[in-house]
């Protein structure tokens, strides 16, 4: 039977080459000599060190403009709050997404089945599959989740036939 996985992967070497890339900018920018300004990841989460907000939102763009050229979503990025560190210092810990949600999960399950596509989902821990008995069946339920979804960048993969 006919089946495709729907994930929400990100490439983590190109995510951990975006931020190195990052890290030598902030080094060699003008704005930024002799501040605290950094960036470092570890595991799946980016942490921006800085003065103030201002700086942070700097940093945080010249992430985003890196990621943008190495073809990484920045919808991957899960932005948190604006946390105070010891002294002037403030930090922000982006979360890299990897893998769909449960309420993400449901809301597609929902739509297929309400879409009245001839097609079975199953949740399987953080990917959805999708079984159908025709391959025009699972073309046509991929591009309804992409039509529909647009706040996660979901991807497709394992395309069984």
């Amino acid at each position: 039977m006919p089946s495709f996985d729907t994930v929400c992967e990100a490439n983590l070497v190109e995510v951990k080459n975006a931020v190195d890339n990052t890290a030598k900018e902030i080094a060699t920018r003008f704005d930024f000599k002799g501040t605290p300004a950094a960036i470092e990841i570890k595991d799946k989460e980016i942490t921006l060190i800085g003065d103030a907000d201002f700086q942070l939102s700097q940093i945080e763009d010249i992430l985003r403009n890196k990621l943008t050229k190495r073809s990484v979503d920045v919808r991957f990025l899960d932005k948190g709050d604006v946390q105070k560190m010891g002294g002037d210092k403030v930090k922000m810990v982006i979360k890299v997404r990897n893998g769909i949600e449960t309420e993400m999960s449901k809301k597609i399950q929902r739509l297929l089945k309400d879409s009245k596509l001839k097609v079975q989902s199953a949740i399987q821990e953080s990917k959805l599959r999708v079984t159908g008995a025709k391959r025009d069946d699972l073309q046509a339920a991929m591009a309804l989740i992409r039509k529909d979804i647009t706040d996660v960048p979901l991807s497709f993969d394992n395309f069984r036939d």
